[in-house]
C-alpha cells in the first residue's frame, strides 16, 4: 500500500508538470480534473474566452473557473490539496507551482505552492500533506485569507457581504490584513464580518452542522476520486 501511494504521488507530480525545466527552478503546474458534473467553464490568462471544463482540460495558474446551477468540479491543485467547487461558484487559481532541484524525483522537491481566490460561492477542501514540509496553500476570499499546514477538511463560503469558514477535521488558520491569524479547529466556524470575536461551535448553528455533514461526504468523495485516479495511472 505504501509503495502504491509513492507511485501515485510521483505519477501525480508528473501529470501536473506543464512547463519546463531548467535545473533548480520553479515549474508551473496545472490542476488535474478528477471529475466534472454539469456546466463548468474556465478561461486562462492567455485565452480570454470561456471553454467547457473536460476531464482532459489543463487548468493552469491564472485560470478563472465558474460552475453553474447544479454543477460541481473536483480537482487536485497539488497532490496534497484536493478541492470540490460547488455550483454557482467562481474561483481563480492565482498561483500553482513546484520547485525542484534539477530533474530529480520527489526527494528533490523543495517547495510547492497553491494559491486560489474564491470570488463567490462555496468550496470544500481536503488537505493532506505528505513529507516533512507541507505545501504553501492559501485561499483568499477578499475578506479573509485561509491557510493550512497539516491534515484537514474544511469549507469556505463567500458572497458579496460575508465569508464563512467551517473546519470539519484538523485545523485551519484565517487572517484579515495584518492581523494575527486565528485558529479554527474541527467542529468550529468563523465568519466575517464577525458576530463573535472567536470561532463558534458548529453545534450551536444549524447551517454549520449541515456544512459539516456535507463536507464529510465530499471528503470521502475526494478520497475516492484520488484513489480512482491512482489506480488508472499505476499501469
Amino acid at each position: 500500500m505504501r509503495f502504491a501511494a509513492l507511485i501515485f504521488f510521483f505519477a501525480l507530480y508528473c501529470g501536473l508538470l506543464v512547463t519546463g525545466c531548467s535545473d533548480g527552478v520553479s515549474r508551473r503546474v496545472a490542476a488535474i480534473v478528477f471529475s466534472v458534473n454539469g456546466p463548468v467553464v474556465f478561461e486562462t490568462g492567455e485565452q480570454k474566452d470561456f471553454r467547457p471544463v473536460m476531464p482532459e482540460s489543463r487548468i493552469d495558474g491564472g485560470s478563472l473557473v465558474r460552475t453553474f446551477d447544479g454543477a460541481r468540479l473536483s480537482i487536485a491543485l497539488l497532490p496534497a490539496a484536493l478541492v470540490q467547487v460547488s455550483s454557482n461558484s467562481e474561483i481563480k487559481i492565482e498561483e500553482l507551482k513546484i520547485s525542484k532541484d534539477g530533474n530529480e524525483t520527489s526527494d528533490a522537491m523543495r517547495n510547492r505552492v497553491a494559491r486560489i481566490r474564491l470570488n463567490q460561492g462555496k468550496i470544500t477542501v481536503l488537505f493532506s500533506p505528505r513529507g516533512e514540509r507541507a505545501p504553501e496553500f492559501s485561499i483568499n476570499s477578499g475578506k479573509a485569507t485561509i491557510t493550512a499546514d497539516s491534515d484537514c477538511l474544511f469549507r469556505v463560503q463567500s458572497d458579496d457581504t460575508t465569508t464563512r469558514v467551517t473546519c470539519v477535521q484538523g485545523k485551519v488558520y484565517a487572517s484579515i490584513g495584518a492581523q494575527p491569524p486565528i485558529a479554527i479547529v474541527a467542529g468550529y466556524f468563523q465568519q466575517w464580518p464577525p458576530t463573535r470575536g472567536e470561532p463558534i461551535a458548529a453545534a450551536d448553528d444549524g447551517t454549520a452542522q449541515i456544512d459539516i455533514m456535507d463536507s464529510l461526504e465530499i471528503g470521502n468523495q475526494l478520497r475516492g476520486l484520488r484513489s480512482d485516479w491512482q489506480n488508472r495511472h499505476l499501469f
